[in-house]
């Protein structure tokens, strides 16, 4: 009976890692398209689990955590806990970019135009699906895919697994990230509101200086073709924006759920 016990408990080990990396996979925005089959995200999942399994000592693990189904129940909620936050709080450049779509959108005028969004199959602005797409196509030129995956590898070290505590014992800083997150979308949607605004007074002036002119048809494909022509000049800068956040948003994800030790 021995001999098939421990076999068992270490199949849990491997399901804890499983788990983590579940938690990444239906979290980050890199791996959460609709299309993609249920059951190719958690094979996906086995297989970076068995890569990943020479990273970490099962001998470490006290097996006694296992032999408890309350303890199990914990252990489960904390792995995906973990992976869930890494995802999320890794992909903080690409919700900043939605972020900021939506609200160049409501500025141009195409507020009323939304679409479904195939990714998430969520009603979304045109110019923030726009906006995600590209720099989620830029994301995985830049192999951002696997320093997602490199850093839930890296958190097996860091946080280690079999542990009870579902309260992390540090502050998580979500707050600095919701922070981060509109400082960096405001950064992008700032020369939109300049040239736009601009264009309000231009138009203002032309509606005293001729009244005959009808200012509110002429303001929409105005504004609309402004902020088309200012994309097309700040979108590249915004991408090198997402480019040099990258590494650093890894490192505050672990850093963050890091508490967890």
């Amino acid at each position: 009976m021995r001999g098939i016990e421990i076999p068992a408990q270490l199949l849990m080990v491997y399901f804890l890692i499983h788990l983590r990396f579940v938690g990444m996979m239906f979290t980050s925005p890199l791996f959460v398209a609709a299309g993609t089959p249920l059951p190719l995200r958690f094979l996906s999942a086995v297989v970076l689990t068995v890569a990943s399994t020479g990273t970490i000592q099962t001998a470490s693990i006290p097996m006694i955590l296992f032999e408890s189904w309350t303890s199990i129940f914990l252990l489960v909620l904390r792995e995906l806990l973990v992976g869930t936050l890494i995802g999320l709080l890794a992909a903080l450049p690409l919700i900043a970019l939605q972020t900021s779509g939506e609200q160049i959108g409501l500025a141009m005028g195409l507020s009323m135009a939304s679409t479904i969004d195939p990714m998430t199959q969520s009603q979304t602005s045109l110019i923030a699906q726009l906006q995600f797409l590209v720099g989620l196509w830029f994301y995985f030129r830049w192999n951002g895919h696997l320093l997602m995956v490199q850093s839930v590898v890296e958190s097996l070290r860091l946080i280690p697994l079999a542990r009870l505590s579902l309260a992390p014992a540090n502050d998580m800083q979500l707050g600095v990230w919701l922070q981060e997150v509109f400082r960096l979308a405001m950064k992008m949607v700032i020369p939109f509101y300049c040239a736009l605004l601009l264009a309000d007074i231009g138009l203002g002036f032309l509606a005293r200086t001729v009244p005959q002119m009808n200012v509110f048809i002429l303001g929409l494909p105005l504004k609309i073709g402004l902020g088309f022509f200012v994309m097309m000049v700040a979108l590249p800068l915004a991408v090198d924006m997402v480019h040099g956040q990258l590494e650093r948003w890894m490192e505050f994800a672990l850093g963050s759920v890091a508490s967890w030790r």
